[in-house]
């Protein structure tokens, strides 16, 4: 099968090299289309998507679309006389006459279980929402965002701790059995009709902003654990610490976290007690790994022992 990929993020690197292996002699990607170079950096200099970058080392033809949906675009990757679009962490919405150019029109690999968290960032409220359950899918590309009919589903329970950077990968790889299984389906039995996806089930999972990482510790432990998790590693869950013998304040990025006691908490939310725990809307939290803002990462251990922190301490939220 003749493909083009629509890919942007590091999302479609597994299943970009899947593809491109020797042994996949049924399937050819014969286009990378991709976003535009960004600039980025103090230097200003044009940086690459990261879909981009793993192409051109693997010998691809690469086209970088401001608009995919421009009609010279689609003129370019009419002469590919390619079979499907497969599109993954792509980055531009597509209209119909390019979702309609192939025989077997364009599918789409989700970081979710759809009709969960449709939207621009599946796996991070996943875990923001505490699912136990996780996984991937792959449907045809419909006009509203996500809402295609579903070929393929793949689920995994998701580890204790697991962080948002690391469902990432994991889902990213997981992504490759899924994609396969679908041009497998499609290879097999092209009159296949994907299931619609039940609408009464839908939830949105909305691009993520700096101001979702602003955390407050006026709510319950587990919930703070997710949103931690699933925070990092960006926007990162932002607080202040203020050392109570020193007055000094200072913003830190908490990196992870879990529930250290359940017991109800006997301080003000946000409070160090003895264990060096801190105190929630219902029991404590344990903080594993912080960043101090413009310093390293570090464990918990070594940022109590930096800044000789005792009970009493507070991290409250950010101004």
């Amino acid at each position: 099968m003749r493909i083009v990929l629509f890919a942007s993020g590091e999302f479609a690197i597994p299943t970009l090299r899947s593809l491109s292996s020797p042994r996949q002699a049924d399937h050819t990607i014969v286009c990378v289309i991709t976003q535009p170079d960004k600039v980025a950096g103090r230097g200003k200099k044009a940086k690459p998507t990261p879909v981009k970058t793993e192409a051109l080392e693997l010998g691809m033809k690469v086209i970088s679309a401001t608009n995919v949906n421009d009609p010279e675009v689609i003129e370019q990757l009419r002469m590919y006389n390619a079979d499907l679009g497969l599109v993954i962490a792509f980055g531009q919405k597509m209209g119909e006459k390019i979702r309609t150019l192939f025989p077997h029109q364009c599918i789409n690999l989700h970081a979710s279980l759809l009709p969960q968290f449709r939207g621009a960032a599946p796996f991070q409220w996943s875990i923001i929402r505490g699912e136990e359950r996780v996984g991937v899918t792959t449907f045809r590309l419909a006009e509203r965002m996500d809402a295609g009919d579903v070929y393929v589903q793949r689920w995994t329970l998701r580890k204790e701790d697991e962080r948002a950077c690391e469902l990432h990968d994991r889902l990213a790889m997981i992504g490759v059995d899924a994609v396969n299984a679908t041009l497998e389906i499609l290879q097999e039995n092209p009159g296949f009709l994907p299931t619609p996806q039940d609408e009464t089930l839908a939830t949105k999972a909305p691009k993520l902003s700096k101001e979702d990482g602003y955390i407050t510790f006026n709510c319950p432990a587990t919930q703070l654990s997710n949103l931690i998790c699933g925070l990092w590693s960006w926007p990162g869950a932002k607080c202040m610490y203020t050392s109570q013998e020193t007055g000094r304040s200072e913003q830190v990025t908490i990196a992870l976290a879990r529930v250290g006691d359940p017991s109800p908490a006997a301080d003000p939310p946000g409070t160090v007690d003895y264990r060096r725990y801190v105190a929630t809307a219902d029991g404590y939290l344990e903080i594993l790994e912080i960043q101090p803002a413009g310093k390293r990462l570090m464990s918990f251990e070594d940022f109590v022992n930096g800044r000789r922190m005792k009970a009493g301490d507070r991290f409250t939220s950010v101004e």
